[in-house]
């Protein structure tokens, strides 16, 4: 085996996958993940501040993880704090898998649709004992933790310097693709061209690079962010294609040009390791908002195919797709009903032929829906209501052609639970050498093992 890409759904849980192949392919159909040989399950469930690990006397769990101690779990193969990124529960500096990879001589890529300082891409490529730690500007409160250090550290320690600094010094990444220019500045470009980068665009005066941009390089070492914040997502470009289509790469087009760069001839010696990720999806789940989310979906999918297909001509490449975490509690629902966030009181939950059977607290009857906490799909007749709780509904493959989405016929009605992250366990699908390793119920932690070993360097 010589390479490994890893794509990551940021908060895309199985009810993501679930809906996303019936909104685009039907009940029979597959997304390019489902087809993947090799399935399996990650618990995603972080630690406290100051924890052991799992195993040790001082073991604190923390059940629902963020994306900074997801990412640092298969990254470093440690549970961590959420917030925390390449560092364990103590505070103590881990390697991680894009640096060993890249200190034994790997190519390496990382590539976002989110700001590249964020999370999931910083986790390959920095390490901070908070997350918000970005740059360019920063405060101490934004950078330093007592509760983990007990005093503040100096401004020279890895820590404590901010990841958009990290990431333009350190080389970890070859191929950095994505967003959040306006993390860096102008010392941080000096940085990057002294290190040999093509960088695409300017972060010294803010000019984003643009999708010809990253057409036309063909450079060893590319650095191109391609908007000041997060990319935009694909139902706004959909939308307005005329407006963004030429200067923003999609996902797969991203991915597809990393892997180019990464598999050139001549560089590729030893092989590569990439990491994908469609951050869009956990965003766009915490705003609720479905019809974004399903685009966000597709797109990361579609990236999932391209690599699939590299991998398929390769012959020497593991590829694995999962999550850090799912986000929202995302909820495929019957056609028709609607959800407690809708009612005027939960569903009734006495049972009136056996009283063992009734729960406390009592309620003897359910509720009715509330039209003033639902006025219909969230994407249809509800759209102007900025109250409704109502659920989003969307026609399917399976749907004749005069279903229209945000109407009651729609077949496919979703809602969400929250606004925040849920604590269940996500989705894993695997192809390629050693792909059987994850099919199973793993821990996040065993990701940082299954790649180093593909990748041989534990040896």
């Amino acid at each position: 085996m010589k390479n490994v890409i890893y794509l990551l759904g940021d908060g895309m849980g199985r009810s993501h996958v679930t809906a996303a192949r019936e909104r685009y392919y039907g009940a029979a159909g597959e997304l390019n993940m489902e087809s993947l040989p090799v399935v399996g399950q990650v618990r995603t469930y972080a630690v406290q501040k100051n924890s052991g690990q799992p195993g040790d006397s001082d073991f604190e769990p923390n059940y629902v993880t963020d994306s900074a101690s997801a990412a640092t779990a298969w990254a470093s193969g440690v549970k961590t704090y959420n917030a925390a990124l390449g560092v364990d529960a103590k505070g103590a500096v881990v390697p991680t898998v894009m640096e060993l990879a890249k200190d034994e001589g790997y190519r390496t890529g990382n590539v976002s649709t989110a700001e590249i300082t964020d999370a999931t891409p910083a986790g390959q490529m920095s390490h901070a004992l908070a997350r918000g730690c970005q740059g360019p500007t920063y405060s101490a409160a934004a950078c330093q933790d007592l509760t983990i250090t007990g005093e503040a550290l100096p401004t020279s320690d890895v820590r404590v310097t901010p990841i958009a600094d990290q990431i333009a010094r350190n080389g970890t990444a070859d191929v950095i693709l994505g967003g959040g220019l306006s993390r860096f500045d102008a010392a941080d470009e000096r940085a990057l061209l002294r290190q040999g980068y093509d960088v695409l665009g300017s972060p010294a005066d803010q000019t984003v690079a643009t999708r010809a941009d990253l057409r036309n390089t063909s450079s060893r070492k590319v650095f191109g962010l391609f908007n000041k914040g997060n990319l935009t997502i694909e139902k706004y470009k959909r939308e307005n294609r005329a407006a963004v289509e030429a200067r923003e790469p999609s996902l797969p087009e991203m991915t597809r040009k990393a892997i180019s760069l990464l598999n050139r001839p001549g560089r590729n010696k030893k092989g590569f390791y990439l990491q994908v990720e469609g951050a869009l999806i956990d965003k766009r789940s915490h705003a609720n908002d479905a019809a974004q989310t399903l685009e966000e979906m597709r797109a990361f999918d579609d990236a999932v195919a391209a690599a699939k297909d590299f991998a398929a001509r390769d012959g020497h490449t593991l590829v694995i797709v999962t999550a850090d975490h799912e986000c929202a509690g995302f909820n495929i629902i019957e056609k028709g009903t609607y959800t407690n966030a809708e009612a005027t009181t939960p569903p009734a939950n006495v049972d009136a032929g056996n009283t063992a059977n009734n729960s406390a607290p009592s309620r003897p009857t359910g509720g009715t829906k509330d039209p003033a906490r639902s006025s219909g799909p969230v994407n249809g007749s509800g759209s102007t209501d900025a109250k409704n709780f109502g659920p989003a509904t969307f026609r399917t493959a399976d749907d004749p052609d005069s279903v229209k989405d945000g109407t009651a016929e729609a077949s496919l009605w979703l809602s969400y639970l929250s606004g925040n992250h849920t604590g269940q366990d996500v989705p894993i699908f695997a192809y390629g050498p050693r792909s059987s390793r994850v099919g199973a119920e793993i821990e996040n932690t065993d990701l940082f093992d299954v790649v180093t070993e593909a990748l041989r360097l534990n040896s």
